[in-house]
């Protein structure tokens, strides 16, 4: 049994991320009810078996000693539909249990008071929902500031600057050309937003100046400059991705 989208009031969301080694190791729990004017959220986040490694091995694969994290409060209502769209989308398993390589498993409510628990066998969908919405909590919150990617491109006779800044709480994506600013569509974005975090990205190459000579340049939000063709490398050699986020980029002036 299946519950009406409409009809959900409440989703508990449950991640296991399996059989992986420390630092990576993690739970986190996701308890959202749609209230009239707003999301009620709960969440909570825990790193697995950090005593078996070193604090050096911690820190050298990007975090910090204490990455366990919990909130508490509102998140705008704007995120509603996308959820409720993505349960009467997904498919189910017969799983009852999550098996040794994890997963995300699924208990909904609805105003009738009926409860179902679900395993989605489109784990990927609703993986990569949770990340979005867990980095909407983080700007709520404070942890993080909104994403931004900044886009140079310099010819022979003219630059043109694109700055990108994605709002995941309350999902809107900010363009500024050139000192021009416009609203982009947040799934639009989100497309390209896949493509810039897949080529290597050689941070021997990378300078924190702004670029003036001729060439293509993108800073994925660290505020470090690289140069394609140079600094970003793809990884998969029958899947252009550099070429997919330049297009991406330029694309959003049209």
């Amino acid at each position: 049994m299946f519950l009406k989208s409409e009809d959900i009031k409440r989703l508990e969301l449950e991640y296991d991320s399996g059989i992986v080694p420390p630092p990576f190791s993690h739970v986190f729990k996701l308890k959202i009810s749609f209230e009239k004017s707003f999301i009620n959220t709960q969440f909570a986040i825990q790193y697995l078996d950090r005593d078996e490694i070193s604090e050096d091995e911690i820190i050298g694969e990007g975090f910090t000693l204490d990455d366990d994290y919990t909130f508490l409060g509102e998140v705008p209502k704007v995120w509603e539909a996308t959820f409720k769209k993505l349960y009467t989308d997904s498919t189910w398993s017969n799983k009852k249990e999550l098996d040794a390589s994890g997963g995300i498993k699924i208990l909904a409510k609805d105003v009738h008071g009926k409860m179902v628990r679900t395993i989605p066998s489109n784990q990927e969908d609703w993986h990569f929902l949770a990340q979005e919405f867990i980095q909407a909590i983080y700007e709520i919150n404070k942890k993080e500031a909104p994403l931004t990617i900044r886009y140079r491109t310099i010819t022979n006779t003219s630059t043109m600057d694109y700055h990108l800044t994605v709002k995941f709480s309350v999902r809107k994506v900010i363009l500024e050309i050139n000192g021009e600013i416009h609203e982009v569509d947040w799934e639009k974005t989100k497309e390209l937003m896949s493509y810039i975090f897949l080529p290597d990205y050689d941070y021997s190459q990378a300078s924190e100046k702004t670029p003036t000579k001729r060439g293509q340049y993108i800073d994925c939000g660290d505020g470090l400059w690289h140069k394609f063709g140079k600094g970003v490398i793809n990884l998969d050699d029958s899947f252009d991705a550099i070429s997919k986020i330049k297009q991406g980029i330029e694309n959003l002036n049209q």
